[in-house]
């Protein structure tokens, strides 16, 4: 008979409680223009693999996510647009940085130096640690890295982050779990919107989009351009980007989407500089990089498919394929020219059903990928490609088969249980200066937890679980030399404890974690390429532990208004701490393991009016210096931040906004390269931007 399971996660309680939640914070806001007046007036499936009237198999809804999402047994979390839409929303930092457990820092252009819970701490360019899905679709590179210059904020309806191991349901086993980037389509985005952003440093950008369905057919397509000089010398950019995706529905089981990302991305790079520098002078390039006209050029094309077909009322099968082309010009202390050529298919089965009497809600799945990097090095003459310096062609293939199971031993608790197997073959053929070579690697990954709901809405969960990552190609090759390094893979045991609860005036998210690492591997900046190459080594044993506090409450309400529908005053806060350090390791003993700070607040302050109109300030605060080499000889230096931001958006008609930043012109270090031991003067710092002012508007009928 049909499965119709009693707990609420899975029956759909929890986003009738968020959207009544939603329409009390945020009046006015598209979402709560959606949101009942009552909780019982929502009508949502009772059944979580199946799609919402109206909606796509494909692509749940935000409310549906944010239910799914719940019945993860670790730091979890679902970030809608309205987040980040009234901002100037150019980086990945604008989009995630009230989740806490997340550190983000921008770089130059839309570059971004990522972070969860010490995952890639030591990588200055480039991400590892992290694993990327747009729509639950692999978008990280074979290898496990990745890029930020390709993902565009205006393109994204919501974006969810799985912390640590707990991205097992989409089969990522990275040390700081999954980023998963999720699209409007045709059937829940405006027929036609667009926006227009102007502020300091010569920043424009322009953005439209337009979406719409008809019968079984859907679509939605939306481009933008932006260009800006920079607040650094040398740091001026220009990108196109677009994405589109179009869905059939062939029958009310049977659902397939065709998805196409471009991109075009001209970016210089002014590189890292002394301390001294970068709090006296913070606008100065690196001369060598004015010098070599460093630079990060991307032409690149990503085309997939995913297939979803609801087996019965209880079971739910995705499938799909992806291809990517993309081409790198990047003139650092070489010109590297490579074109990277990858492809891969996926499969994830979703069954829930009730076993002796007993509800369960099972995973499986399969991702594989494939592909290879014609891998070419110019000695760089002023950012000219000169003579040939270095060719190889570079294979990677990764397969990942996963499962999870939820097994509900009461209504209210589950006892949660996954693992993966990772293997994954890369292979190095030599052309001119170079030496072939290649490593294989294989990981057994399990996990074991628990999710229990105390009261309606508000949870406790827990787990033990391993994560691995294997080096990335940039990581095996030391550019000092030819050969393809020997690295371990990095391997982590982390035991995490937390709650997590909403309410219409509250919300809060807490987790506590201890990660045992072997093996991690470091980046260690070599000192005259300013952190865009560098020779990663495995450090012995460390440890990664902190504490994760985000939360939110209504502190004052009825000023103005009072009502039913009322104004008020909201607080925000989003707090991370790390402690990070060696575990007695026979050189650098019990020090502090550098890239981080042990204490990183958000908090906002912002009034809210019915009418649509907000106001309030926020700041950034690293009240402590941190470390940026393994000696700890070397740091870097506090700062705060007082932002402010102001604007009117009732989800109808036109909104405005102004996004003002640094407003006192702190002179502040925002990112850094890591090294063994620091000498004292070495380039190792990225200063953050001085003052600046956004506005914009957004409109769409």
């Amino acid at each position: 008979m049909p499965y119709s399971p009693p707990h609420p996660l899975l029956r759909g309680a929890l986003p009738r409680a968020l959207l009544a939640a939603t329409a009390l914070a945020f009046p006015g806001s598209a979402l709560a223009q959606q949101a009942p007046a009552a909780a019982s007036a929502v009508e949502l499936p009772t059944i979580s693999v199946q799609a919402a009237p109206g909606g796509s198999l494909t692509v749940p809804s935000e409310s549906q996510e944010r239910a799914n999402i719940e019945l993860t047994p670790g730091g979890a979390e679902v970030v809608g647009a309205m987040t980040w839409d009234d901002t100037q929303a150019k980086t990945i930092k604008d989009m995630l940085d009230f989740v806490p457990g997340v550190f983000a820092q921008p770089k130059w252009g839309e570059d971004t130096r990522l972070s969860i819970r010490g995952s890639g701490i030591s990588r200055s360019s480039h991400l590892r640690g992290i694993q990327l899905f747009q729509d639950g679709i692999p978008l990280s590179s074979v290898d496990g890295g990745g890029d930020f210059q390709e993902i565009d904020p205006t393109a994204f309806q919501y974006v969810e982050v799985f912390k640590g191991a707990n991205g097992y349901q989409f089969g990522a086993n990275a040390l700081g779990g999954a980023i998963n980037f999720v699209t409007p389509t045709g059937r829940t985005a405006s027929p036609f919107e667009a926006r227009f952003d102007i502020g300091s440093f010569g920043f424009y950008r322009l953005q439209a989009s337009s979406g719409g369905a008809q019968g079984a057919f859907d679509g939605f397509v939306t481009g933008s351009w932006l260009t800006q000089e920079g607040f650094r010398d040398h740091s001026a950019g220009e990108n196109t980007r677009g994405s589109a995706n179009f869905g059939i529905q062939l029958n009310e089981n049977l659902e397939t989407r065709f998805y196409l990302n471009a991109t075009n991305v001209n970016q210089q790079i002014p590189g890292a500089v002394s301390k001294t520098v970068a709090l006296n002078s913070p606008q100065t390039a690196n001369p060598t990089n004015v010098l070599l006209n460093y630079q990060r050029n991307i032409e690149s094309v990503r085309l997939a498919n995913k297939t979803t077909a609801l087996l019965s009322d209880t079971t739910k099968l995705e499938a799909g394929v992806f291809y990517t082309n993309k081409d790198l010009n990047h003139p650092i202390f070489q010109v590297l020219n490579y074109n990277y050529e990858e492809y891969g298919a996926f499969t994830r089965l979703v069954d829930e059903r009730s076993i002796g009497g007993f509800n369960n809600r099972l995973v499986l799945g399969i991702n594989y990928g494939t592909g290879t990097t014609d891998a070419k090095r110019y000695n760089n003459v002023a950012g000219i490609a000169g003579a040939l310096a270095y060719w190889s062609n570079d294979s990677a293939t990764t397969t990942t088969y996963y499962f999870e199971d939820h097994f509900y031993l009461a209504p209210n608790f589950a006892f949660v249980g996954a693992g993966q197997f990772l293997t994954a073959s890369l292979d190095r053929t030599a052309f001119y200066k170079a030496v072939s070579g290649g490593n294989d690697y294989n990981l057994f990954l399990p996990k074991g937890g628990f999710v229990y709901e105390m009261a309606p809405g508000a949870q406790v969960f827990g787990n033990v679980s391993r994560s691995g990552e294997i080096p990335t190609f940039s990581e095996l090759t030391d550019f000092g030399s030819v050969v393809i390094g020997n690295l371990k893979a990095q391997t982590a045991t982390t035991v995490e404890i937390g709650t997590r609860g909403r309410q219409p005036t509250y919300s809060w998210d807490v987790s506590l974690y201890r990660s045992w690492v072997q093996n991690e591997l470091q980046c260690q900046d070599p000192g005259n390429t300013q952190g865009l190459t560098c020779t990663v080594v495995n450090l012995g044993s460390t440890i990664h532990q902190g504490l994760e506090l985000g939360f939110g409450v209504q502190v004052l309400k009825d000023l103005f208004t009072p009502g039913p529908i009322t104004d008020s005053i909201w607080l925000n806060v989003a707090y991370t701490y790390s402690d990070f350090y060696f575990d007695n390791d026979p050189v650098w003993g019990n020090n502090r393991l550098p890239g981080i700070p042990p204490h990183y607040l958000r908090a906002e302050l912002l009034y809210k009016h019915p009418s649509g109109f907000y106001a309030g300030p926020n700041v950034e605060w690293v009240p402590v210096a941190y470390y940026v080499d393994d000696a700890n000889t070397l740091d870097t230096s506090p700062y705060a931040l007082l932002n402010f931001r102001t604007g009117y958006d009732n989800g109808k008609g036109p909104a405005v906004y102004l996004d003002a930043r640094n407003l006192l012109n702190v002179n502040y270090i925002a990112s850094v390269s890591v090294t063994g031991r620091a000498s004292p003067n070495q380039a190792l710092f990225e200063p953050g931007n001085g003052r600046s002012v956004v506005v914009g508007t957004r409109f769409k009928f």
